[in-house]
């Protein structure tokens, strides 16, 4: 089963929607987004995406009640600021990342085969017993690339995707 990854979209629909049509054309099943969406009027690019969306709140969500009510209308919850969910059975934490001493607990705990996080904009991908993916920034703002990761669950292999 192959995943994707993404965070930090900040409101750059055009990246929103190429990451979308990079997720739809790779066939995965499941998106997971680790926050800073940002803004309410990007939600509805997610109508075209053909995969489950998995969101959890970021640190800069300014309307946190109409991105909600967006996603609603999509019939998407967000997850709170972390998730623990399992598809293929893979226990994965997902978050965004702003409490450092969260994410290396997550890492180091030996409860998770993968971690996904966000909040720095640098895509990276920490291999070990339990992975640890930053698919880096969809906005591209700070690193000047946007990008994503894929994942494949069943090899445990990620890759980072510019957009």
């Amino acid at each position: 089963m192959r995943i994707g990854l993404m965070a930090d979209t900040h409101d750059r629909i055009e990246a929103v929607e190429k990451a979308i049509e990079l997720f739809n054309s790779r066939g995965v099943e499941h998106v997971l987004h680790a926050g800073d969406l940002v803004s309410p009027f990007v939600v509805p690019c997610f109508s075209k995406l053909r995969a489950k969306l998995h969101y959890v709140w970021g640190n800069n969500e300014g309307d946190r009640k109409g991105i909600e009510a967006k996603l609603s209308e999509l019939g998407i919850k967000p997850l709170g600021s972390f998730a623990v969910i399992r598809l293929n059975g893979r226990r994965i934490a997902l978050l965004h990342g702003s409490g450092e001493e969260l994410v290396e607990l997550c890492v180091n705990s030996g409860s998770f085969d993968l971690v996904v996080r966000g909040h720095t904009h640098h895509a990276e991908i920490k291999p070990g017993k339990t992975m640890c993916v930053n698919p880096g920034e969809v906005c591209g703002y700070l690193s000047g690339k946007r990008t994503v990761a894929i994942v494949d669950l069943d090899r445990m292999e990620a890759e980072i995707v510019e957009i």
